[in-house]
């Protein structure tokens, strides 16, 4: 099995749509036991397998369910997209960058590096002070986040030569907007979410009648997304190619010729630009990606 992570730095707003809505509010898919928004498997998936030949599709994906075909496993695997750093408006800095030790354990489960083992631990000993309420990159007399204020005595400061900055330092960062050594803050997991819920977009859908401007019976609905300037990431891989005890030696060489091709076409359009979610034909779900192979990782002393 050969594992990767692709990280993504949302250019445009993001909306990928639920199951439920209420009213003229069309919600975003979110976790169902933490809220979070997320972008589901199910959605990368079929925008990669989108990009690829039917062919090559087929052979790395499995074959769908035809009237004369029966639907054959596949070859890659892809997980849901997890929220990583979160920007929230701030009226002393712009914005800022939010993130949480839940976010970071996530990463750290498939990128398995020591130094972000010690920045969590690190986060989660100084959160459970009942004095302090998040730690942070950036200096100021006070932190302005939406409606909070966070004063000096409230934080602690993350160490700008910390080993982990390292890590940071392999995201897209959106041609060079992002800048977390200045821009950073770690808030508890209850706390990031609150701030997730008020920073999410609300863009609003209206069709107007034919003949005159006023909207459809209706057609009015508001709709949630995933702000500009979020990071997430999400882990995918493959399994070796083993072909099918029937086939020729012929059809197998042509088999991992296509399959070999087929993952180097995948790399390539996992490491470029994408589009996801709707309001494609609106130029919105624009999203600057970066792969990682992580068995060709550095963990340093200690990591596996």
């Amino acid at each position: 099995m050969n594992d990767y992570c692709v990280y993504l730095y949302l250019l445009t707003p993001l909306h990928v749509g639920a199951s439920s809505q209420i009213g003229n509010m069309v919600g975003i898919a979110r976790e169902v036991h933490t809220e979070f928004p997320y972008i589901p498997a199910s959605s990368i998936r079929g925008k990669v397998r989108s990009l690829l030949d039917s062919d090559t599709a087929n052979l790395l994906f499995g074959q769908k369910l035809t009237n004369i075909e029966q639907p054959t496993e596949g070859h890659v695997w892809f997980s849901d997209a997890s929220l990583l750093f979160f920007p929230v408006a701030s009226y002393s800095h712009h914005f800022l960058w939010i993130t949480c030790p839940l976010w970071l354990k996530r990463w750290q489960r498939w990128i398995n590096h020591p130094d972000l083992t010690q920045l969590i631990m690190s986060c989660e000993t100084e959160l459970k002070k009942s004095d302090i309420k998040a730690l942070t990159s950036v200096t100021a007399e006070q932190i302005f986040l939406r409606g909070a204020i966070l004063s000096q005595p409230e934080v602690r400061s993350i160490d700008k030569d910390a080993p982990a900055w390292q890590l940071f330092n392999k995201l897209p960062n959106g041609h060079g907007v992002m800048e977390l050594k200045q821009r950073l803050v770690i808030l508890s997991d209850q706390d990031c979410l609150a701030f997730v819920d008020m920073g999410l977009q609300q863009q609003v859908r209206i069709a107007m009648e034919d003949d005159r401007k006023v909207a459809k019976e209706g057609a009015f609905r508001s709709e949630q997304a995933i702000p500009s300037e979020t990071v997430m990431f999400f882990p995918w891989g493959y399994k070796k190619f083993v072909p099918s005890p029937d086939k020729t030696p012929e059809e197998i060489q042509d088999l991992a010729a296509t399959f070999n091709e087929g993952l180097d076409v995948l790399q390539e359009k996992l490491s470029d630009k994408l589009q996801l979610g709707g309001s494609e034909g609106l130029k919105q779900g624009w999203i600057e990606t970066q792969l990682i192979d992580l068995s060709e990782m550095d963990r340093g002393e200690g990591g596996n």
